[in-house]
């Protein structure tokens, strides 16, 4: 079963991943939190700039306008930012394949350039900054 807590986007890639029949030692298990492609790149810049490997591998699905960050198993049950999406994946999250796991993305970080997952607390930290970032700018002139 997919749970998915959300604001108010439901456009969010779905990816597959390790089966019932997984063998011992598969890559764990991950959610993935889904924004728009603008506030997800502020963010990604944000966690980079901050102290070492802060951001973990994200998807960028550009038909959708979207950056989907992986995140640890357990973030769905208690994501609650406005504007973004987490999903639950019950079970099957994404594996860290080498081709992204949804057709027509891309990985703009890609695995093994980029920690397991991105620390649900320290994503919220940075999507709240570069929602101010934005909002800021767009207010400015």
């Amino acid at each position: 079963m997919v749970t998915t807590s959300r604001s108010d986007d439901s456009r969010t890639p779905a990816a597959p991943g390790p089966g019932p029949g997984a063998p011992p030692g598969a890559e764990a298990v991950r959610e993935l939190v889904t924004v728009p492609t603008r506030q997800g790149l502020e963010a990604v810049d944000i966690l980079r700039r901050g102290a070492g490997d802060a951001v973990g591998p994200v998807l960028h699905d550009g038909g959708c306008g979207l950056l989907g960050f992986l995140v640890p198993p357990g973030t769905a049950a208690v994501w609650d930012v406005p504007g973004s999406t987490c999903t639950a994946t019950g079970g099957r999250g994404p594996r860290l394949p080498s081709e992204p796991p949804v057709e027509g993305s891309d990985w703009l970080l890609p695995p093994g350039d980029a920690d397991l997952a991105t620390d649900p607390a320290v994503l919220r930290a940075a999507l709240g900054e570069a929602a101010r970032l934005i909002e800021a700018a767009d207010n400015c002139g």
